[in-house]
């Protein structure tokens, strides 16, 4: 019979191997945005430090990329994404993402911060104090809140 301490290494073990093998394979993070838009890549940079594999597309303009997800036109902010199915709009929190990837909701093509909030990941700004947000989920009617922030922090 198996002590106790070898079936916990060997638990150990198999969660490290996991986590090895996830941090492996980033997720591909889809970009469009405008080349002289500063806040949006400020919120790249984020993305890619949060461990997304980003393909950053600057576009002359964001329009057809938006077309093509599906962006809900009242939800508009500076820069569209996809990654893994989902439609993100403006500057979305990492862990918003996250958490829409972990529950994968039925229903939601996407979630977006619409306008472009103080203290969203790529939006802080030095002497501001954040502003708390909605992350909106889309995809039928009516939208609904996902999350609510305080700049990068759940509220």
């Amino acid at each position: 019979m198996r002590s106790r301490r070898t079936i916990l290494l060997s638990g150990l073990g198999a969660a490290l191997v996991s986590m090895a093998a996830r941090a492996g394979q980033a997720r591909r993070l889809e970009v469009w945005r405008d080349a002289a838009c500063g806040c949006c890549g400020g919120w790249v940079d984020h993305m890619r430090r949060e461990g997304f594999a980003v393909q950053d597309n600057v576009a002359g303009s964001v329009a057809p990329a938006r077309r093509m997800l599906g962006t809900p036109p009242d939800l508009l902010s500076c820069h569209a994404a996809r990654v893994d199915g989902y439609v993100l709009e403006g500057h979305v929190p990492e862990l918003a993402l996250r958490r829409l990837l972990a529950t994968r909701p039925p229903g939601i093509l996407g979630i977006a911060v619409p306008a472009m909030p103080a203290g969203t990941p790529g939006m802080e700004i030095p002497g501001q104090p954040p502003d708390t947000y909605d992350v909106i989920a889309f995809g039928g009617r009516p939208h609904r809140t996902f999350m609510r922030f305080r700049g990068s922090e759940p509220a």
